[in-house]
């Protein structure tokens, strides 16, 4: 029999704020976490300047033996994920490691630093830093396997290195498992840490915002004068529960997963394609069971790219017309890569249970390419909805969309 799945848990560290309330309502003050990096600054070639970077210092018990492991990614991973499971009411429960709980977590990339020390191996013949936890925190499973050892989980682990659906796509897995009756238990989400490499990544491909001298007009997704992403970072986890499971332990559900659905574009490794990201958010309301009328409101990947923005606006247009209330939150925290499925998951399960919805930053003429849709922009938009709708893209041409049920 099909299990249904909902959310019992969830948290955060981001740059609005590490707790699941002070980031919500940062939401509302209309300013992004956007600012000019003077380490970006410094490095020359790099034509962006620009970055969201958290403010986050790991809790005392993490103590250098408990990082021995974990790189940057990782820590913030385990923090949100022992705030998740808090949150849930399972922090230390027998059902973590009862072989019932199980990890889907992602990220774009491990840490950063150690490959460096590799490559000065390389280079120099010489060992240098490179020691035994080195590769742990490079490897592409670093989060999932770190938050399993943190938490000793005994169950399935899935790792998701999927780029900017890492995220998303764990917590659609996750779903998947608990829904077969494979797992009672996920802890799902995604995280990255901010380096200049990632920052290179997209100003090689000429992708990043040049807005260097005015940090709050930039990222501008869906406008005119957009010019590009800025990256972001932190990490969400969120507490996936078998709703009979989480009904007979009295725990609170913030929301049920009821929709699911990835696809790949078979097209272009860069350039999406909004023929297949349509069937995507399709595939997504089908197996909820859902018509696009049903949703109430759209999270949309909006990265603030010339071709990202028009290929998903079209799609998306393509789907639902121009009557569904949509708003990137990306023009908040910018693009947190692997960890923004998990984190704009949290903001419109959050949203939706509070019935007020966050615009789009900077969004003042939309680009007459985009897709006609209802934009929120200005301010926040208050109404209620039973269902949202969350969408990601990725490198590779990979697709994720989840529709988020308001618990009843």
């Amino acid at each position: 029999m099909t299990k249904r799945v909902v959310i019992t848990g969830m948290g955060l560290v981001s740059a609005l704020g590490n707790d699941l309330d002070s980031a919500f309502n940062r939401l509302h003050t209309y300013k992004n976490a956007v600012r000019q990096i003077d380490d970006l600054a410094a490095i020359r070639g790099l034509n962006s300047h620009l970055a969201a970077p958290v403010d986050f210092t790991p809790p005392e018990h993490f103590t250098r033996k408990v990082m021995r492991t974990m790189g940057p990614v990782s820590v913030m991973a385990v923090c949100s994920a022992e705030n998740a499971l808090r949150d849930a009411g399972l922090l230390g429960a027998d059902e973590i490691t009862n072989g019932r709980t199980g990890v889907a977590y992602g990220s774009s990339f491990g840490s950063a630093g150690p490959v460096a020390d590799f490559f000065s191996m390389v280079k120099t013949n010489e060992i240098g830093d490179v020691t035994s936890s080195s590769y742990i925190k490079i490897m592409p499973q670093t989060a999932a396997v770190n938050i399993s050892l943190y938490f000793k989980t005994t169950g399935r682990l899935i790792p998701s290195g999927t780029a900017c659906t890492s995220g998303s796509l764990a917590i659609g897995f996750a779903y998947e498992n608990i829904k077969s009756g494979a797992m009672d238990i996920m802890i799902a989400g995604g995280a990255e840490e901010l380096d200049p490499t990632q920052v290179a990544v997209f100003d090689t491909l000429y992708a990043t915002s040049t807005k260097n001298d005015t940090p709050n007009k930039t990222p501008s997704p869906f406008d005119a004068s957009r010019d590009g992403l800025v990256i972001g970072c932190g990490a969400g986890t969120l507490i996936l529960e078998e709703r009979e499971h989480a009904i007979r332990r009295g725990a609170k559900i913030y929301a049920e997963i009821v929709g699911f659905g990835t696809n790949t574009d078979g097209t272009h490794i860069t350039q999406p394609n909004p023929d297949t990201i349509a069937h995507c958010l399709e595939l997504s309301l089908q197996s909820a069971n859902l018509q696009p009328s049903d949703i109430g409101y759209i999270c949309l990947h909006g990265t603030g790219t010339t071709f990202g923005d028009i290929a998903e606006s079209v799609a998306t247009n393509r789907v639902f017309g121009d009557k569904t209330p949509a708003s990137s939150l990306k023009s908040y925290v910018g693009h947190t890569l692997g960890a923004c499925g998990a984190l704009e998951s949290i903001w419109s399960i959050q949203m939706m249970n509070n019935g007020w919805f966050a615009p789009t930053l900077n969004l003042e003429n939309v680009d007459e390419k985009c897709g006609k849709l209802d934009y929120i922009t200005g301010t926040g938009r208050e109404f209620n909805t039973q269902f949202v709708m969350n969408n990601n893209f990725a490198f590779g041409g990979i697709n994720t969309s989840l529709i988020f049920q308001k618990n009843s």
